[in-house]
C-alpha cells in the first residue's frame, strides 16, 4: 500500500553569507493515512521547514516528495497552490482568520477558492464543520466575538472544508491557554480517531503526548522516529523520548 506522505533523501539548503545552511539535511520518512504524527525540535531543527514543504508553501532544493501518490517536489507555485487547495488543510499559531468575516464565512471560504460546491451546498457544509467542532450557533460570530480556542476550532473546520486527506497543524496551540488547549488538542484527538491524518509541529511535550507518532529533528536532520504501538503517551515519556534523541 502507497503512503500518503514519502520523502526521500530531501534537503533544504539556504544561502547564508558565505556558509550553506541545511535547514533540511537528507531527510527520509513516510506517513500513512489515519496517522496523528507530532513533529519535535528547538528553534532551528528544521521542524518548520519540513511542515512548509510537506504543506506545499515550499519546495526542497533535492529530493522527492510523494504527496497521495503525487511527486510535487519540482511542481510551479501555482501547481503547489492547486494541491493546497484539494489536498491539504491547515491549522496555524495565529489562526489566520479574515477579521471581518463570520466564523461561517470563514469556513466556506477554501471552497470558495476551489470552486467545488453550490452556494447552498457550500453553506451546508461549513454549518455541518461548525457543528462538529463545537460552534453551532456561532456561525454569524466575527472572530473578535470569539474567544482564542473558539478561533482555533473555526480555523480546524475551514481546514476540513475541501475533506483534505492530511491536516497541518503548526503550533496549534501555541496562543491558548491551558483550558483552551486541552480542548482543541482533544478535537484533534477525536478527528484522528475518525481517520483524518494529522501532522502537527510542536515544542511543548505535554501538546506533543497526544500524537501517536514523535518525530524528533534537530540541525535539519530525523534523530528519532517513534511510532510507538499506537497509544498515547504521556507527557513524561515523550520529554524522555526527546531527551534520548537529542543527548
Amino acid at each position: 500500500m502507497a503512503h500518503l506522505i514519502e520523502i526521500r533523501d530531501m534537503y533544504k539548503i539556504y544561502a547564508i553569507g558565505e556558509e550553506p545552511v541545511h535547514a533540511l539535511d537528507g531527510v527520509s520518512l513516510f506517513v500513512d493515512e489515519g496517522e496523528f504524527v507530532a513533529i519535535m525540535g528547538a528553534s532551528g531543527s528544521g521542524k518548520s521547514t519540513m511542515l512548509n514543504i510537506l504543506g506545499c508553501l515550499d519546495v526542497p532544493s533535492k529530493g522527492s516528495y510523494l504527496l497521495d501518490g503525487t511527486e510535487v517536489a519540482e511542481r510551479s507555485r501555482r501547481e503547489l497552490a492547486m494541491i493546497r487547495n484539494r489536498k491539504l488543510g491547515f491549522v496555524f499559531q495565529n489562526f489566520n482568520l479574515l477579521p471581518r468575516t463570520s466564523a461561517l464565512e470563514n469556513v466556506e471560504l477554501p471552497d470558495l477558492y476551489m470552486g467545488r460546491l453550490g452556494r447552498s451546498a457550500r453553506r451546508t457544509r461549513a454549518m455541518e464543520l461548525l457543528e462538529r467542532v463545537g460552534l453551532k450557533g456561532r456561525e454569524g460570530h466575527t472572530p473578535a466575538q470569539l474567544s482564542g480556542g473558539q478561533q482555533q476550532r473555526v480555523a480546524i473546520a475551514r481546514a476540513l472544508m475541501n475533506n483534505p486527506p492530511v491536516v497541518f497543524a503548526d503550533e496549534p496551540t501555541g496562543n491558548l491557554d491551558t483550558k483552551s488547549s486541552v480542548e482543541i488538542m482533544n478535537l484533534f484527538t477525536k478527528l484522528s480517531d475518525e481517520g483524518i491524518t494529522i501532522v502537527m509541529v510542536t515544542h511543548e511535550d505535554d501538546i506533543a503526548a497526544y500524537a501517536k507518532r514523535h518525530i524528533v529533528m534537530r540541525d535539519g536532520k530525523v534523530m528519532r522516529d517513534d511510532r510507538g504501538e499506537g497509544g498515547k503517551k504521556t507527557q513524561e515519556e515523550v520529554s524522555r523520548l526527546v531527551k534520548e534523541a537529542l543527548s
